[in-house]
């Protein structure tokens, strides 16, 4: 069955026994306390949550006047189906409840300092644990099968697991900036020397660059190199850099910094993008050139040779109920193996995970670092529009050892478009630290608010963001597979880009692979082609020169002067010496690693959304688009149930409820019995991978939903 026809068949009637058209349109909003349930959801009823208030009151809990039952908001988004009929809009509750942060510490500033007039010690954190923790059997949150194997459940007895499969000469997976460039590479030097090469690329996204999020001011040297006659084919760099402002900010002020020719913020000669444009408009180019692109298709399991050597790839199944049973429109996903499979996934991709333990690949260098970035598109007064403008900020919200900073960029597109976010190094110390509240706060700094005053938002997302550099590059090549892109992460830290260099990547990775493929002399120890040319060519290249020479910046900032002292370093050692140090500075160890215990911190109390400047985190989560099947096993899957209430809960406050940008996470009351359970709206879950990165009992994995769900951004 040929891929076109196979894809057909995972698109039912209407009709078909199980369609749903309700649950297949899930897509994000929020369900009110008071809602009825509907379809396993668990929204709190105001007198459950009066009396479970009472209970914790009674038994010595502190709460503040007029703490009741969380309440709903009711939005309304045009349809976006997966495979259900088509409709003008809906207009339904999404199966969340708004976030309690109810923990230990948050309830309240009197509650806190109830807490402290007791003088609690560290002997007593058992007892805080035991009233926290569930009395009675930990709910079953996960379901999926890479969890519970479908071979030792019952309901799974007599269900075909046959795949069909498809050969091809290279598999990419990811339609990013690099999965692209590799595809668009390979086909044309096939073409230059007329050589019949078959590229099949898979992508999670229901579109190409609908996952895609970032700033972004491009630097184009590689896809200049890679589409020398970019202008000719109208490719979308519509808005040249032509005015570049940095500063630092404290809690009132601006205080400008100069940006020196040759310093990593320098921006001349840079184009501000809307980068899922421009992937959409390069995934146009490489089917011009025979390129196989299935949006849609979630690559969910790595496939091996008897070798060990990687055979390729089998996208997701579909057809599976919330409660890990099949449905009577089961379908198992497709294989398709390759003589060399290129791993594109992005930021901390899941396949890539794997890859990591199973060949070693981090042996030899420095846990990975990340960031979280959170962005947003406004329509704004056109008289405060200055197209091209460029604006970095680092300081205020944040603290000195907490990393992190801002952009805001105006774009020429026609209309007075700006895009602007906020960047959280994951190596934050504080559990009551919220990525999306600081952003929501910076806002309002007096030298941004007067900018979006008037204006109107269009659009949200977040996404994480490799921030190790050059000390964290893995081992890229194994045999019959290699790593490009952002999955190993090749980001300039310092000038915030990594589009550029994940694009010379994979340039260099399918120059490789096809001298490999086309050698007549062609000897391989695997039977997946073991392409270590690529690594070895990449070590050759600017892209290695300019990481290197950026190598230290970003742990220089993990010193008693925080920031400001990294800031000092790249003035001396970059500007002045070009990063030709003879040391090589480490990071601090694993992001999951760096929280410390709730009650070594401060509580951070953020003010309440204006609904103007600053939003609520579900009205936002609503501009994302996002949208996934509901009745499927969620995929933010855990290794153990009882963990998120028994330790993240008890010890850091229930930090996945704060450092999730979209409201998955929650902690409410169980339904019988003390205590509190993790609830997980996978609904709303935008692909950030954050929760998989920063979770410090590294209990959370990431894994596909089915294909096509996800984030639907536009141009972001």
């Amino acid at each position: 069955m040929g891929l076109g026809r196979w894809q057909d068949s995972l698109n039912p009637p209407p009709e078909a026994a199980g369609h749903d058209p309700e649950a297949s349109a899930g897509r994000c909003v929020t369900r009110g306390a008071g809602a009825e349930r509907e379809r396993g959801g668990n929204a709190v009823k105001p007198e459950r949550w009066a009396e479970q208030r009472g209970r914790f009151q009674q038994s010595g809990w502190c709460f503040p006047a007029g703490n009741g039952a969380p309440r709903g908001l009711e939005v309304q988004r045009p349809r976006r189906a997966t495979g259900s009929p088509p409709s003008a809009g809906v207009r339904r509750r999404v199966p969340m409840t708004v976030n309690m942060l109810v923990p230990l510490a948050k309830l309240s500033c009197p509650a806190y300092q109830c807490f402290h007039a007791l003088k609690i010690k560290k002997n007593y954190l058992p007892l805080c644990a035991t009233r926290w923790a569930s009395t009675s059997v930990v709910p079953r949150i996960t379901t999926h099968y890479t969890i519970y194997p479908r071979d030792k459940d019952k309901r799974w007895e007599g269900v075909s697991m046959e795949r069909f499969a498809e050969e091809a000469d290279v598999v990419i997976v990811g339609a990013g900036p690099a999965g692209l460039s590799a595809a668009v590479r390979l086909k044309q030097l096939a073409a230059q020397q007329e050589k019949d090469i078959r590229v099949c690329l898979v992508e999670k996204a229901a579109q190409i660059g609908a996952h895609t999020l970032s700033g972004a001011c491009l630097d184009p040297r590689a896809f200049e190199e890679l589409f020398p006659d970019w202008k000719e084919k109208g490719a979308p760099l519509n808005t040249p850099v032509t005015e570049d402002r940095f500063a630092i900010l404290t809690q009132k002020y601006r205080i400008p910094v100069p940006i020196l020719p040759g310093l990593p913020m320098n921006n001349h000669g840079n184009y501000i993008v809307r980068l899922g444009h421009l992937v959409s408009w390069m995934g146009e180019q490489a089917e011009a050139l025979g390129v196989e692109v299935y949006p849609g298709y979630a690559a969910a399991e790595v496939l091996f040779h008897e070798d060990g050597s990687i055979k390729g790839i089998a996208t997701n199944d579909v057809g599976i109920q919330k409660d890990g049973a099949p449905k009577t429109t089961f379908e198992r996903g497709l294989e398709l193996h390759a003589k060399v499979t290129i791993f594109a996934e992005g930021c901390h991709g899941h396949l890539a995970k794997q890859l990591y333990k199973k060949f070693d690949l981090r042996a030899n260098c420095e846990p990975q670092t990340y960031g979280i970035g959170l962005k947003e598109l406004w329509l704004i007064d056109e008289k405060k529009w200055k197209p091209g403008r460029v604006d970095h900020t680092v300081g205020w919200p944040l603290d000195r050892h907490t990393y992190g900073g801002s952009f805001l960029y105006h774009l020429n597109e026609g209309e007075p478009l700006v895009a602007l976010g906020f960047v959280v190094g994951l190596d934050y110390q504080n559990p009551y630290l919220s990525p999306f509240r600081e952003f929501q706060r910076w806002k309002h700094h007096p030298s941004v608010q007067p900018t979006l005053e008037g204006g109107k938002r269009i659009a949200y997302g977040a996404r994480a963001l490799n921030e190790g550099g050059f000390q964290s590059i893995p081992k890229l090549t194994f045999p019959g597979g290699l790593l490009i892109g952002c999955s190993p992460g090749f980001m300039n830290v310092p000038k915030i880009k990594g589009t550029h260099t994940a694009m010379k990547s994979g340039v260099l990775a399918a120059e490789s692979i096809f001298n490999q493929l086309t050698s007549e002399n062609l000897q391989s120890k695997t039977i997946g082609l073991h392409v270590t040319e690529y690594e070895d060519n990449l070590k050759k290249s600017w892209v290695w020169k300019e990481l290197y020479s950026v190598r230290n910046i970003r742990p220089s900032c993990h010193g008693f002067l925080g920031l400001y002292g990294g800031m000092i370093y790249t003035g001396i050692f970059y500007w002045i010496f070009r990063g030709m140090e003879p040391w090589t500075l480490k990071h601090k160890g694993s992001d999951s690693d760096r929280l410390k215990p709730a009650k070594d911190c401060t509580p951070i109390e953020y003010p309440k959304p204006d609904g103007q400047i600053s939003f609520d985190l579900l009205s936002s989560v609503a501009l994302s688009g996002t949208n996934h099947e509901h009745d499927q096993p969620a995929h933010l899957t855990l290794k153990d149930d009882s963990i998120p209430v028994n330790r993240n809960l008890s010890i850091y406050d229930g930090p996945e409820q704060r450092f999730c940008p979209a409201g998955v996470y929650e902690f409410v009351p169980l339904e019988q019995g003390d205590g509190f359970r993790l609830q997980i709206n996978a609904q709303n879950c935008v692909h950030c991978k954050t929760c998989d990165i920063k979770d410090p009992s590294q209990n959370i994995n990431w894994v596909v939903p089915e294909g096509g769900g996800g984030p639907a951004y536009n141009g972001m």
